[in-house]
């Protein structure tokens, strides 16, 4: 991904939900995860498919951290994006796709 659209997604995403984000200490007062760390974990299951596992042995980020992350994430970018890029299938969007998976052999 390049560098300038993920620092852009980064800072939109902390600038929209600071709260879900935010570093906190554990019980022995150590500073958890970074904000950029849970973001990376986030767009690295997305764009690469990494398993949630796999983020762990990585990246070292806890599964359940991964999850809450990768939902917070996920929240915050249809919120800030939703309206200008995601839009809702139009009727021939809709035809079109269940075409192509029943070509595919897909109920």
């Amino acid at each position: 991904m390049n560098r300038l659209l993920f620092i852009r997604i980064h800072d939109v995403v902390l600038e929209h939900d600071p709260m879900n984000f935010k570093q906190g200490r554990d019980a022995t007062k150590k500073l958890g995860l970074s904000f950029l760390q849970k973001v990376t974990a986030a767009i690295r299951m997305l764009v690469y498919g990494m398993a949630i596992d796999q983020c762990d042995e990585y990246l070292k980020v806890a599964e359940s951290t991964a999850i809450k992350a990768m939902k917070d994430f996920c929240s915050a970018i249809i919120d800030i994006f939703g309206e200008e890029y995601l839009r809702t299938p139009t009727k021939e969007d809709i035809e079109r796709i269940l075409e192509e998976n029943a070509m595919r052999g897909f109920p």
